[in-house]
């Protein structure tokens, strides 16, 4: 079988693009030292997180000049995000490291005044490049009509001709008013600032036309029709399928769902305490998921990894499994703390959300310990301490890698002077006529209230370094009565990372609602996808419908 090296410098899921080149019928082999990169004849670097981190880590390690030399060589490279950074003269996220400089341009950061930063989902790669006849040609398998996922702060400004008079072609996407560079080739050299092995069947075209060395293809009739029938750039409408897993009475792990965070069933003898609701196997559901168009899948361990996650090894194992087969991000919730091993050791919350990544895991979440993190900050005059999980976390991988699960539920008062937290005017009054409400953040599964409102702790992961938010409701959960549009409003307007809003779905309806209605950047789906009432392509159609942006699903290559 061919082989491709692949340099891995501690740079978040790797495990996810070794199974999609492995899938294409290749084999991969590691660059170990730079004296390797001499005996790779294609050679891939993917990349999450900070720039001037990773190059800095290229250099000290020695791997730059191995590298440079082998692109120099005409031997084929593609490099995916940060992998496409390298190549240009460097960054505005650190402006004292330099980039290897082989294309001219810097990266800026996203105008945040206007839209979430970072970036986070699916957006279009679009091309011109056209045959000798002016037929439009497909490079490396690109298509205009495709989504491509994309997790980035930084990104280099598109400028008409500006790369092109160099050579190179180049490919666009549009997020907010910007215009950015999606992806540059030029003779051996591909990369892209998407994740090619988190795109679907779309980014598996793109890695297998470059392992074929496939620059220039024509565009396939269905491909050109499609485009012209979905010409809409910028982002798409996230939607994300939520996967609640536990331990059940039998000791195998599955997917339940419950009310009120409540996953035992009614009927059972109130002695007996009730079954843990069994709704499937965690693996085959995901799969569904996929192939239903699930932008997104997300894992949360509501066991809670009562023992060390270190040693939960069926939860990793389904994430190996997962990440075989379904190629869209793969979130992960349950446990990110420091905890300590049964043997005593001392286990660093970064140290488990390195074992979820290498597992497959593109993003860990966090829930309680974010609350605790967040009363930390503020207790220490609002100065970070460096130590949380959130900083350690982010720090090493990126903060785009790092997710917050927020539970809040509404506290109802008279006037907004009755309380010290921020309150709003609700639509829909307390059971004694309330008009005013603020949002307690809660811990422990929303079994512990704290004195902390919503605002306060997004404010407060912002600053520390987390990249987005699952805003959960528990006073909507279960209740197929749609979204806490309130709280969604509220909370988007406190930060600018992105929000993905979480509770009381329960028919397409409620997502076209919260799209339309409020500036969140995903949606959340459960239950209702659990039960077999809708699928995420009847949400997806329905948005469609309704004029929203989605990427609809392609079958894999």
């Amino acid at each position: 079988m061919p082989t491709v090296y692949l340099l891995d410098y501690v740079a978040g899921n790797i495990r996810s693009l070794v199974n999609a080149i492995e899938k294409l019928g290749w084999t991969v082999d590691w660059i170990k030292s730079p004296e390797d990169v001499a005996k790779a004849d294609a050679l891939i670097l993917p990349g999450v997180g900070h720039f001037g981190h990773c190059l800095s880590q290229f250099s000290s390690a020695a791997y730059r000049e191995p590298i440079i030399a082998h692109i120099q060589a005409g031997k084929p490279f593609l490099g995916i995000c940060v992998g496409l950074q390298a190549l240009f003269e460097g960054s505005e996220e650190d402006p004292d490291v330099p980039g290897f400089g082989i294309a001219k341009g810097r990266l800026k950061r996203f105008d945040a005044s206007t839209k979430s930063v970072p970036q986070i989902g699916w957006n279009s790669a679009k091309t011109s490049v056209k045959s000798d006849n002016g037929e439009p040609l497909s490079l490396y398998g690109l298509s205009p009509s495709s989504k491509y996922y994309y997790v980035h702060s930084y990104a280099v400004p598109y400028r008409e001709g500006e790369l092109e008079k160099d050579g190179w072609m180049v490919a666009t996407g549009t997020y907010g008013t910007e215009t950015f560079v999606g992806a540059i080739a030029k003779d051996n050299i591909l990369a892209t600032q998407f994740h090619p092995e988190k795109s679907g069947a779309a980014g598996l075209r793109l890695i297998k036309a470059f392992l074929e060395k496939r620059k220039l293809s024509p565009l396939s009739p269905e491909s050109t029709n499609a485009s012209k029938a979905t010409s809409a750039t910028g982002l798409t409408n996230r939607i994300i399928a939520c996967l609640d897993v536990r331990t059940n009475d039998a000791g195998d792990l599955v997917v339940t769902k419950g009310d009120q965070y409540d996953v035992r069933e009614k009927s059972d003898s109130v002695s007996a305490g009730g079954q843990v609701r069994n709704l499937g196997k965690p693996v085959e559901m995901a799969q569904k998921y996929y192939e239903q168009g699930a932008d997104e899948v997300t894992f949360l361990n509501i066991t809670s990894f009562r023992n060390c996650p270190v040693t939960d090894l069926p939860m990793l194992e389904i994430l190996r499994r997962t990440s075989e087969t379904v190629f869209v991000p793969l979130t992960i919730g349950g446990g990110i703390r420091d905890t300590t091993d049964p043997d005593g050791r001392a286990v660093s919350a970064r140290e488990i959300a390195g074992l979820y990544f290498a597992s497959g895991a593109d993003k860990v979440s966090i829930g309680s310990d974010a609350v605790n993190a967040a009363e930390e900050l503020y207790a220490n005059g609002g100065k970070p301490t460096g130590k949380t999980p959130i900083e350690t976390i982010s720090a090493a991988y990126g903060n785009q890698a790092v997710v917050i699960s927020v539970d809040p539920r509404r506290v109802y008062v008279t006037s907004p002077s009755d309380t010290t937290h921020h309150t709003i005017h609700t639509k829909y009054p307390g059971p004694n006529g309330e008009e005013y409400c603020w949002y307690q953040c809660t811990a422990k599964g929303g079994r512990e209230g704290r004195d902390v409102d919503v605002r306060q702790l997004v404010q407060a992961v912002e600053k520390l370094g987390a990249g987005e938010i699952l805003l959960n409701c528990i006073d909507r959960d279960g209740s197929n009565r749609g979204f806490d549009l309130e709280l969604i409003r509220d909370v988007k307007e406190a930060i600018k990372i992105p929000v993905i809003a979480s509770s009381g779905a329960g028919k397409p309806a409620h997502f076209a609602e919260v799209f339309r209605e409020t500036h969140t950047d995903a949606a959340l789906g459960a239950g209702m996808f659990h039960r077999g009432e809708f699928t995420v392509k009847q949400v997806k159609d329905h948005l469609q419908e309704e004029g929203l942006l989605v990427r609809q699903f392609e079958a894999d290559i």
